[in-house]
């Protein structure tokens, strides 16, 4: 029996899907920030459980044969802010780099590097006073606050200037010794001749680098401790995956969440749905993203927050509101986030000391959520601790009854998701939101009002959906090299250049030549701001179409193929009235509290329907069904809501 394991680490949760030949179940456990290895280990445990009904993690590690991780942490550290402070050494030939590089994002620059930059001139780094200036660089940045550091310089060549200030940083500051300093050069990881891409992408991995590192390798040697037989895969934002000793700290960047626009694939294919939309949310932020015809959109220089980087990056948006972003009372309105109490409190619904208003809190508050049956019965809400965090931030505040407080809660929550979806996708008549994470089926329909979308689907999978998704991801690894001399020769050279390093790579992935398959192109940047990427084989001819483009790269994919092609089809369609489990007093915003009919997910067969408003509740999701929608469930067991005209 073919045993996998995905597990897709979140700001508040930790979702773990177990895929065997019999079908797919599903786990979650609290996110553990303070050290995620605890929490990744307390979800193999409590997978094992699942699968032999008592937790035994030796024996699940003896037979699983993929363990694939994936991570929201990155995501998160950007949206909050929270990380390593950066040193930036750049070249004095270009001093308005950090004005170039702040028009990116203002609050992100001044978050990660604020004023923390020395100029150097890069024929001093050529030169005799090399180890002199390069020691009082880095001296004057350490003793600014900067524990990490990034070096990027311009001009055509970087690269040399970078090599020496490498050079003179090993002999002053030897890596093994505790005084040396982490540096990182904007050429380690890319040669990208636009020195603002380039600066950024080393700027954002350098800030993401630590807190991956530590947890990743940490959680590698306790597996190494059971004598897995595979090594664990960490599931990039491009869609692949790779050990972790090959994998590049940007890249996890919302690895979280391509594994929902992946699952997102599925799901469209499966329904024969050419527009959909997502929305991921989660404890901290709501991930955006749009599937036209079955392809997600990745460009080659992709966004991280709306920053321009040289990778290739699937486009995905990060709001900061979720299940567990703060609410609070500014100049008389409600605002949200992009704060979130996370796991550790958590909404003080958990009982964990929180004391900040989120949308967890008013949903209790509402009669939406039963503190009895919430998340699948194993945590019990506090009543008393939701409503004083309620009134104390936002009823009292703003002047108004807790009831009404938890009304305007809902709609500002509403709005701001729907406003980042207008503001990030294209809706049309034909679009179909898809809503999934542990929160995005609870407002669905109110968003979706919002949006004007009258087609909401939740996949059966919702709560763990974007570890469904990364089920179905290949192993690679990617490799650019920019191209100065656009001929055929050179293509060839560099090519051969990429392919070595593809095989000592993937070698290292524990496949030989012949076990993988290798994908090469070249892109090219056209004057008009497009892209134009061209297929190439050895010994082809340079693309006349590129020939003036602005600049030209190189990439390479090297891939070991994993994914299974899948032909099935489902549908939805109604066929009996749905039987509810009981009643629960919600709160309307027309109606005041009346009772509403209650039904569980898994009670309910293929055809079942009926009418909001209503109650949907599985064991770790919630969807409020609004006056004047109705659900179907398919032959698949999916949920179609649907709004009467």
């Amino acid at each position: 029996m073919t045993l996998q394991i995905n597990i897709d680490n979140g700001g508040t949760l930790t979702d773990i899907c177990i895929m065997t030949d019999d079908g797919v179940r599903k786990t979650k456990v609290l996110t553990t920030p303070y050290d995620l290895s605890k929490c990744f280990f307390e979800g193999l445990q409590k997978a094992s459980g699942v699968l032999y009904d008592t937790p035994d993690v030796a024996r699940l590690l003896e037979e699983v044969d993929l363990i694939r991780y994936s991570t929201t942490q990155g995501t998160n550290a950007i949206c909050e802010r929270k990380g390593p402070r950066l040193g930036l050494i750049i070249d004095a030939g270009v001093r308005d780099l950090p004005v170039r590089l702040a028009e990116h994002d203002p609050e992100v620059y001044e978050a990660l590097v604020g004023d923390r930059v020395v100029f150097l001139d890069a024929a001093t780094v050529l030169g005799d006073d090399a180890d002199v200036e390069a020691v009082k660089a880095i001296n004057q940045l350490t003793a600014a606050g900067a524990n990490r550091l990034v070096v990027s310089f311009g001009g055509a060549a970087f690269l040399d200037v970078e090599e020496c200030f490498r050079k003179v940083v090993l002999r002053k500051y030897p890596r093994h010794l505790l005084g040396a300093v982490p540096v990182l050069y904007g050429s380690d990881l890319t040669t990208d001749r636009d020195v603002v891409r380039r600066t950024w992408t080393a700027l954002i991995n350098s800030f993401l680098h630590p807190a991956t590192e530590a947890f990743l390798f940490n959680a590698e040697n306790r597996l190494r401790a059971y004598r897995t037989k595979n090594p664990m895969l960490i599931f990039r934002n491009d869609g692949d995956a790779s050990r972790v000793a090959k994998t590049v700290a940007i890249k996890t960047y919302s690895s979280g969440p391509r594994g929902g626009m992946e699952g997102m694939k599925s799901f469209a294919r499966l329904y024969g749905l050419s527009d959909v939309v997502a929305i991921d949310v989660g404890g901290t932020t709501t991930d955006i993203g749009q599937c036209l015809n079955g392809t997600v959109a990745e460009v080659q220089r992709g966004h991280v927050e709306g920053i321009s980087v040289s990778f290739p990056l699937c486009e995905i948006m990060s709001a900061g509101a979720g299940g567990s972003s703060i609410f609070k009372v500014v100049n008389n309105r409600i605002v949200i986030g992009p704060e979130s109490v996370g796991a550790v409190p958590g909404p003080a619904a958990f009982g964990r000391g929180g004391k900040e208003a989120t949308i967890t809190d008013a949903s209790l508050l509402s009669g939406i959520f039963d503190p009895k049956s919430y998340f699948g019965g194993g945590m019990a809400l506090d009543l008393d601790r939701a409503a004083s965090a309620v009134t104390f931030n936002i009823a009292q505040p703003l002047g108004i009854g807790p009831d009404e407080a938890l009304l305007q809660m809902a709609h500002a929550y509403e709005e701001k998701i729907a406003v980042e979806l207008h503001r990030f996708t294209k809706v049309s008549k034909d679009t179909v939101m898809l809503a999934f994470g542990g929160a995005g089926p609870l407002n669905a329909c109110g968003v979706a009002e919002k949006a004007g979308i009258d087609r909401v689907a939740v996949p059966k999978l919702a709560a763990v959906f974007s570890a469904f998704g990364i089920g179905s991801c290949d192993i690679s690894q990617r490799y650019a090299v920019a191209l100065d001399e656009r001929s055929a020769k050179s293509v060839d050279e560099a090519l051969a250049d990429l392919k070595l390093k593809a095989a000592r790579d993937m070698f290292a992935e524990g496949f030989a030549e012949g076990q993988y398959n290798m994908e090469a192109w070249l892109a090219g940047e056209l004057e008009d701001g497009s892209e134009l990427r061209c297929p190439i084989a050895d010994g082809a001819d340079f693309p006349a179409e590129l020939a003036h483009a602005q600049a030209v790269e190189l990439g390479l994919r090297a891939v070991k193929p994993l994914r299974a092609e899948v032909s099935k089809t489902a549908r939805f369609s109604e066929s009996q009235g749905a039987s509810a489990v009981g009643t629960r007093k919600v709160l309307t915003r027309d109606k005041g509290r009346i009772d509403i009919p209650v039904y569980r997910l898994a009670e309910l067969a293929p055809g079942d329907h009926a009418t909001g408003p209503a109650i949907l509740e599985e064991d770790f999701f919630t969807c409020h069904v609004l006056d004047g929608w109705t659900f179907v469930i398919s032959d698949a067991g999916d949920i179609m809501l649907n709004r009467k005209a």
